[in-house]
């Protein structure tokens, strides 16, 4: 659990929940939400306290939303179809807790559904795959008593797609986490609801159709992200000095930079340069604010 962690985290520096507090800039009271499980740093401070403790922000999270593909639940099932040729996968889903994209060196889509509370998620849950021309078809159904809310609060779901053969990808679905990474393809389109998009170690063009406030953490990516909201305030962690073009685009849209949880000014990468850049951030539709703030440094657990 996150909560246990970060509290053994800091007992680890020697630090009390004042010292802590006042490195990340907060209140001791959310440091001790935070450690009791009462609330959850937002992205911001889960940035920070990775920095602050030198550890990866999936280290940080684990068994907190960011599982593993490879990690032990009590009760899984897994779908495997060998793939021969380039494709374009078509996913549709029903609502879990994270959903993970990952590409692999193999030669088969493998979609793996897992829990700790769901005994009968073989039988409950099911995976239907489609060979159409140059498409595979991904349909994942739930039957009750596997209502939505329980399905996001118990199920994870994992896809791999073999790197060679893998083209685009789409994914309609909803989730609180979307963990995309090692992955390189054409594009990745996910429409859907989520909270929480982590990118590592991936390339191509993304785009997120999602009117949800979203936090995203860009890990590593090389390419274009394409936000497309409607009425939507989402924020984006980039790592230090990466170098990035933003655009603008559709109505009464706002793109905002911050450093160190302050205004600062535009640090995207501007005239010839943009044009090229390869890291593209895009910001579509309508009424919607995309606050872009970078990794913080690393900070001192001596206080110096």
């Amino acid at each position: 659990m996150l909560s246990e962690k970060l509290k053994a985290l800091r007992r680890q520096t020697k630090m009390s929940q004042e010292q802590l507090a006042e490195k990340l800039n907060v209140s001791r009271q959310a440091v001790t939400k935070w450690e009791t499980g009462a609330g959850v740093p937002d992205l911001d401070n889960l940035c920070a306290i990775s920095a602050l403790f030198q550890i990866s922000l999936d280290e940080l999270l684990d068994n907190e939303g960011t599982a593993s593909s490879k990690q032990d639940f009590l009760f899984d099932s897994v779908t495997e179809y060998d793939i021969d040729c380039e494709k374009s996968f078509d996913v549709n889903l029903a609502g879990a807790r994270q959903v993970v994209l990952e590409g692999y060196e193999g030669e088969k889509v493998q979609v793996r559904l897992a829990s700790d509370q769901i005994p009968e998620i073989r039988s409950l849950c099911k995976v239907k795959i489609d060979d159409v021309k140059q498409r595979i078809d991904i349909d994942v159904h739930r039957t009750e008593p596997v209502t939505e809310t329980k399905a996001k609060e118990a199920i994870y779901v994992f896809l791999r797609f073999p790197q060679k053969y893998t083209k685009r990808i789409e994914l309609a679905g909803n989730t609180e986490r979307l963990n995309i990474r090692n992955l390189a393809a054409e594009n990745i389109e996910f429409s859907g609801k989520a909270s929480f998009v982590f990118l590592q170690g991936n390339s191509g063009h993304l785009e997120l159709n999602c009117n949800e406030d979203l936090e995203i953490r860009w890990e590593s990516w090389n390419g274009r992200l394409d936000l497309n909201q409607i009425s939507a305030t989402s924020k984006l962690c980039v790592p230090a000095g990466l170098l990035f073009a933003t655009k603008k685009r559709g109505i009464a849209n706002h793109i905002l930079f911050e450093r160190d949880g302050k205004s600062t000014e535009d640090f995207s990468v501007q005239g010839g340069e943009a044009r090229e850049c390869e890291n593209i951030i895009e910001l579509n539709g309508m009424k919607s604010e995309l606050v872009i703030f970078s990794k913080p440094a690393e900070l001192s657990l001596s206080g110096a």
